[in-house]
């Protein structure tokens, strides 16, 4: 079901030539950014794998990846959900060094997503993977990278406001950590992302840590697949957006399972069937590096620091009837 908020009184912040001209900057000035603090390389990544390979992201487990047959090859494909585990395993075969890292242009089809002002079919981000010792497999470590990504946000924020000063978003640079079950305990008749909404509201800039485990209540805060994430050391991004009046999540990031977790996780998840997969058998035997990485919502980033309402105004997609006559009416065009 879509769900679609137009603010009170909103109007696009800025015209169509200088929305594009805005969108190229926020682009090439944050991935220079953060690809410096996190000694980053660019490559080139895949939009389809293997049904076989088990380099998917099967995301929540329930969505259903776009697959098609490819006759030549004699085998079938999918388009990605993300390239979490395809990243690592291009570390390993690309040579990369402890201490550096890759980062792509990633572009998904999601076709089960439910479709609001910040949610689309289609997905762009910048996916990134960087090689780390067991050492930093810690919390400190965890929370010093996400301090890099958020400064480098903040900093591409701040300069796109020198190039266009009719742009007013202000952001926290700041960071408030907080684990999903402090979230629980603070707001125990809440949902999660109700949870969310009330923290980041009052904090601006946060990182929610250690999803994908089952809390004091039972229930996991949100899903994730067991098999690239260590549940005890991931977390999501989130800036509060005072266009939608909302939390906004930009970024999904961890610290990658090992051997030890993978097994773990595998075996919570029910999902021991994916140890005969070559990416797992790989992981089990200790055969690929040790790696911090997640996704950065590149229209997520753009719509955020530009103030856009709807994400359809930032990226190319495909809407129903009834958005499109909304947005419409409301002088918002999508693109």
């Amino acid at each position: 079901m879509n769900k679609i908020y137009i603010p009170d009184g909103y109007k696009p912040p800025l015209d169509r030539y200088d929305l594009q001209r805005a969108i190229s900057y926020i682009k090439e000035t944050f991935q220079h950014e953060f690809a410096s603090a996190l000694n980053l390389k660019r490559v080139s990544a895949p939009l389809f794998v293997t049904e076989d390979s088990g380099l998917n992201d099967n995301l929540n487990g329930y969505e259903r990846p776009v697959s098609f047959d490819i006759p030549a090859v004699g085998t079938n494909a999918q388009i990605v959900h993300s390239l979490a585990k395809w990243k690592r395993l291009a570390l390993k075969r690309y040579d990369f060094e402890v201490g550096k890292g890759l980062y792509t242009d990633m572009n998904a089809i999601r076709r089960d997503e439910d479709l609001d002002n910040v949610h689309s079919i289609y997905v762009d981000q910048w996916d990134w993977e960087k090689i780390i010792t067991k050492e930093k497999r810690n919390i400190d470590y965890l929370k010093s990278v996400v301090q890099e990504i958020v400064d480098a946000i903040c900093d591409t924020n701040e300069r796109l406001a020198i190039r266009f000063p009719q742009l007013n978003t202000v952001l926290k640079r700041e960071v408030t950590f907080v684990t999903t079950q402090q979230l629980e305990d603070m707001y125990p008749d809440l949902t999660a992302s109700q949870r969310e909404n009330e923290f980041v509201k009052q904090h601006k800039t946060a990182f929610i840590m250690q999803i994908g485990g089952a809390l004091k209540s039972g229930k996991p805060h949100d899903g994730r697949a067991p098999d690239y994430d260590d549940w005890s050391l991931n977390g999501d991004i989130f800036f509060w957006n005072e266009t939608l009046g909302r939390a906004l999540e930009i970024s999904s990031m961890g610290i990658r399972v090992d051997a030890t977790a993978l097994d773990r996780q595998l075996k919570i998840s029910g999902c021991d069937d994916r140890r005969n997969l070559l990416f797992h058998k790989m992981l089990l035997n200790d055969e690929l590096p040790l790696t911090i990485g997640g996704g950065i919502g590149q229209s997520r980033l753009c719509m955020l620091i530009i103030g856009n309402a709807h994400i359809g105004e930032v990226q190319v997609s495909i809407w129903d009837d009834d958005t499109v006559k909304t947005c419409t009416d409301a002088g918002i065009m999508l693109l």
